[in-house]
């Protein structure tokens, strides 16, 4: 195979992937083998995974080539990096920590169901410590790059898993998002990232992380393939605190049918209140084109601002906590980066089991203030990130209220809705004068991922950008 053979085909997103392995086009262990192959030339200059899994994904091939039931499954062959918050049996899971972590007794059940429609772990990719920050850096995993620019951050929490779907060193990846950790990559690296509504993707065998801000999800090139990957991760089991009934539909159908009527679209720029940010020149232009097309594609926009009230407060108290929940399972905190223990320092302190509960109470009357601009409208649009990607490094060695500071600059518009548990997807929107890539965010109404996919699909046969390839990507 040539080497653009070998680009295109990496290139191919998952759907595509699927459809050959099971037509017999192309074997698994193929697939596998070209996968592993652009790891070992680009994961060096990317840093993107802590762990490669070569036998596990070869014999997992082997079974899928042999005739086992995943080989006619939606995902049959496909390879799929994992991130290092989302168990994996046999593996440990270090959460970007130096502390040691033992090997993993079961999947996430969201793996296993990914795992159940033929995708194939291949590998586990990096996290800042605790997937505190936006950026991917830590003292046991060192500096992961964007391969777009590599001086710059491929965001995070999800970083690891963002730089290998965007220089496809794998066509999808697993991640999670308790503040905007797969939509923050997404946005980084000219992705799409859905984050599910709470209680879509099941959270076990961990149950709930971050006082239920966190969920599973994934990242891909298309708006197709992400909507492939919801289908199959979907669903949740009787240990489960937060549930939702099935969708009425395939979300990979919704992606490829343009709504059936014309949508209202509510437009903000606005920022919560308490957040210091400033929307960049190139970010403005991104959503106010976002903001036309919609128009063009005959949807009724106008602007209108989500009434926030104090969520930023709300969630900033419940990320604090969050992080010395997590810092509390570590099995030596001493070996914790500084910036790590200040912030699990201050949710104890600031936060403590009453204060907990009392923000626990207090969320559904904050969903509700907010969530009322989805009587009068189907989505929202807010920019993506305030920039395009920072530096690499972000504000990792800096303190822990610095990198606070620093990351709320840059992610403003996405924490509200893990808050109040509505779907919210990041969409690339273009480039900017940097040639790194510009995003924008919709957000849909509780359980609504449907209409969410139907108009990211529309956007993106309007304004495609799967062919948008890094320089560094293409071998």
């Amino acid at each position: 195979m040539s080497r653009a053979q070998d680009n295109d085909l990496a290139f191919a997103g998952p759907l595509e992937l699927a459809r050959m392995v099971r037509s017999r086009e192309l074997s698994a262990r193929e697939l596998v083998e070209l996968f592993l192959a652009r790891i070992d030339r680009l994961n060096p200059r990317l840093n993107a995974f802590r762990e490669v899994l070569d036998d596990l994904a070869l014999s997992t091939a082997a079974q899928i080539d042999a005739g086992a039931p995943e080989a006619g499954g939606p995902l049959a062959g496909v390879p799929l990096a994992i991130k290092d918050d989302m168990p994996l049996a046999g593996h440990a899971m270090t959460r970007g920590s130096r502390s040691p972590s033992p090997p993993q007794g079961a999947d996430a059940e969201a793996l296993r169901r990914l795992r159940q429609a033929g995708a194939i772990p291949v590998g586990i990719t990096r996290v800042p410590e605790l997937m505190l920050m936006p950026w991917t850096a830590s003292s046991a995993g060192g500096v992961t790059r964007n391969p777009w620019n590599p001086e710059r951050t491929p965001g995070g929490s999800s970083g690891g898993s963002g730089a290998a779907v965007a220089a496809a060193l794998v066509p999808a990846a697993g991640g999670s998002d308790g503040g905007g950790s797969l939509r923050i990559p997404a946005a980084c690296c000219g992705l799409v990232g859905l984050k599910p509504t709470r209680g879509r993707v099941s959270a076990q065998p961990l149950g709930d992380g971050w006082l239920g801000l966190s969920t599973y999800g994934a990242l891909a090139r298309t708006v197709a393939d992400s909507a492939l990957l919801l289908d199959a991760m979907q669903g949740s089991t009787a240990a489960d605190r937060y549930t939702l009934a099935p969708p009425n539909g395939s979300f990979l159908d919704a992606a490829r049918t343009p709504p059936a009527r014309p949508l209202r679209v509510a437009i903000s720029k606005a920022l919560p209140p308490g957040v210091i940010a400033r929307l960049s020149a190139d970010q403005r232009r991104a959503f106010d084109q976002t903001a036309r097309l919609l128009e063009e594609l005959g949807h009724h926009v106008s602007e209108r601002d989500p009434h926030y009230g104090a969520v930023s407060l709300h969630f900033t108290q419940s990320y604090l906590r969050g992080a010395a929940d997590e810092f509390a399972t570590l099995a030596q905190p001493e070996l914790a980066e500084r910036s790590t223990r200040q912030l699990a320092a201050l949710g104890r302190r600031l936060v403590p089991e009453r204060r907990r509960e009392r923000l626990l109470a207090a969320r559904p009357r904050v969903t509700v203030r907010i969530a009322a601009l989805w009587e009068e409208y189907d989505v929202l649009l807010t920019p993506g990130l305030a920039s395009t990607a920072i530096a690499a490094e972000g504000a990792y060695g800096r303190s822990g209220l610095q990198a606070l500071l620093v990351a709320s600059r840059f992610m403003p518009w996405f924490p509200a809705f893990n808050l109040t548990g509505q779907p919210a997807i990041s969409l690339p929107a273009g480039f900017g004068s940097d040639g790194l890539p510009l995003s924008v965010q919709l957000v849909g109404r509780h359980g609504d991922e449907l209409t969410l996919y139907s108009l990211a699909g529309q956007i993106e046969a309007a304004r495609p950008w799967a062919a948008d390839r890094p320089p560094l990507a293409v071998l």
